[in-house]
């Protein structure tokens, strides 16, 4: 599983969360922001129906595949599944959790039983209505993946049940108000028993027409329950690079370059016939510092990293501007976020002296591992390495191919890269990366301080009562956390000027297609 697969406000999810299926569109469809154009165009007075949208999205073929619940590496491979296959909830604007396949949900008074009630007429692709025993195998199957305690966590298998024809109940160990977030984007439903999932009939907005070397089209679900679809397709074509995806954007072969990076975004301003789209807040990028054992388990050490690096740089340069400085805390776009916390800035005197009483070995090198999953990744760990070296810690960058890096490095090295595409909930990262028991626990850090105070917030729907222990959470993450989190990037689409109405929250959000439209 990978940042891709992960979506997830602090005071937000509170009571919001509670009557959110109450306020919310059938479809959870996002509000559209407008974007930053390069080049004026026309703009028409409202949807158009019909049209093929073509869309180039990241990829690489040794990585390609058709299981909705497998571990998709692929930007390509996630749009299509979320394009063909619906989640129960999807991520909203505000709340920041809307209905997909569930309509409806609601909690019991100690929080830790949750009932979701099937969205009415939601059918498969071939005519075939969703039940609770769908939506039941299906989170069970993704239960059991090598992921799923961190997709579902507190949830086990049994305590996933059909509650009727038309609503299931998840039961958690311990109450839980962000059930309903945990089910963004990941929970993709099959009919029971599939034994073919690359072929099995979705539930979304597009059914499945072609699939060819990671690229495929996709026609619309006139039965779709969440409303009229207005494109009549959308062609999605795998690039194995951001560069090759602008150039074919900016040719005419595609209409949109999803999260296509800074450089490209860059080189775009300006021309006539671009929009810019921009999504403050929409990916984290933060060093892992492994905690619980190496070199960088003393809280010293990890604290000189910190106050060696120069994030302004780091923004200016990796980023090329689209974005902004960050605090070593994740969940910035939570408007819980912890604004009072004071910005740690560089310090390269306290950086060499922490060194030193921690008796860190200066005369080792020590070795940073990335990918180029995503644009600007491995470009911040080659600036890292340089900016820590006037410090005196020398950092060797080793790039690995992402098959490698996930299965290798990832969860297991002393220094590496990650990336979230999701970042607007503190609560999110605790309970899916910070929690002493978090199956995802990158930097192996256990704090029973954190755990007390995350299990105080996720316990506590009032919103006032909450937000101490969302700011102590903050608060210990800044002091002693194993992530360096040294800025926020903006997400970057490149898109013809003809299409409008496409999605702008941030993350993982922008694969929510099913309302963008084409002028004529």
């Amino acid at each position: 599983m990978t940042r891709r697969q992960l979506f997830g406000t602090g005071a937000g999810v509170g009571a919001g969360l509670l009557l959110a299926a109450c306020g919310s569109s059938p479809s959870g469809a996002p509000a559209s922001a407008t974007p930053v154009p390069s080049g004026s165009g026309s703009v028409a007075a409202g949807p158009v129906r019909g049209g093929v949208l073509r869309v180039g999205a990241l990829g690489k073929a040794s990585s390609i595949t058709r299981d909705p619940h497998g571990v998709q590496v692929n930007e390509s491979d996630y749009l299509i599944l979320a394009l063909v296959h619906d989640a129960l909830t999807v991520p909203g604007a505000s709340p920041n959790v809307a209905p997909r396949l569930a309509s409806a949900w609601e909690p019991s008074d100690d929080l830790k039983r949750w009932r979701f009630t099937i969205a009415e007429g939601a059918t498969f692709h071939d005519g075939t209505p969703v039940t609770a025993e769908d939506v039941v195998w299906s989170l069970r199957r993704l239960r059991a993946t090598p992921a799923g305690a961190t997709r579902l966590p507190g949830i086990e298998a049994g305590g996933i049940r059909a509650d009727g024809r038309d609503a299931v109940t998840l039961t958690s160990a311990y109450p839980n108000s962000e059930v309903p977030l945990l089910l963004r984007l990941t929970t993709f439903v099959l009919k029971e028993d599939t034994k073919d999932v690359a072929e099995a009939p979705g539930t979304g907005p597009f059914r499945l027409e072609s699939f060819r070397n990671g690229s495929a089209r996709l026609v619309r679900n006139d039965s779709w329950h969440g409303g009229e679809v207005p494109l009549d397709a959308i062609e999605v074509r795998m690039f194995e690079s951001p560069q090759a995806m602008a150039n074919a954007m900016l040719t005419g072969q595609i209409d949109l370059a999803s999260n296509v990076g800074a450089v490209a975004a860059r080189t775009a301003e300006g021309r006539d016939g671009v929009q810019v789209i921009r999504r403050p807040d929409d990916m984290a990028m933060p060093i892992v510092m492994r905690t619980a054992d190496g070199p960088f388990a003393d809280e010293r050490v990890r604290l000189a990293l910190r106050l060696a690096v120069d994030r302004e740089a780091m923004v200016r340069q990796v980023l090329s501007g689209y974005g902004a400085v960050a605090n070593d805390v994740l969940g910035t776009g939570d408007p819980a976020y912890a604004k009072d916390i004071p910005q740690r800035a560089r310090d390269l005197a306290q950086a060499e002296r922490l060194l030193g009483q921690a008796g860190l070995d200066l005369s080792q090198t020590y070795e940073l591992f990335t990918t180029e999953d995503i644009p600007g990744l491995a470009e911040s760990a080659t600036l890292f390495a340089t900016q820590v070296r006037e410090a005196g810690l020398n950092v060797k960058v080793v790039k690995q191919d992402p098959s490698v890096f996930w299965e290798k490095t990832w969860l297991k090295a002393p220094l590496y890269t990650t990336y979230w595409g999701t970042n607007d909930s503190v609560v999110f990262f605790a309970g899916k990366t910070l929690g002493s028991d978090a199956a995802q626990n990158e930097a192996g850090w256990k704090d029973p301080a954190f755990d007390a105070a995350y299990r105080k917030a996720v316990g506590t729907v009032d919103t006032a009562e909450r937000a101490p222990f969302l700011r102590e959470m903050q608060r210990i993450e800044h002091e002693r956390s194993g992530y360096l989190l040294w800025g926020m990037a903006d997400g970057l689409d490149l898109a013809s000027p003809k299409v409008h109405d496409l999605p702008t929250l941030p993350g993982y959000g922008r694969v929510q297609l099913e309302r963008a439209w084409l002028a004529t």
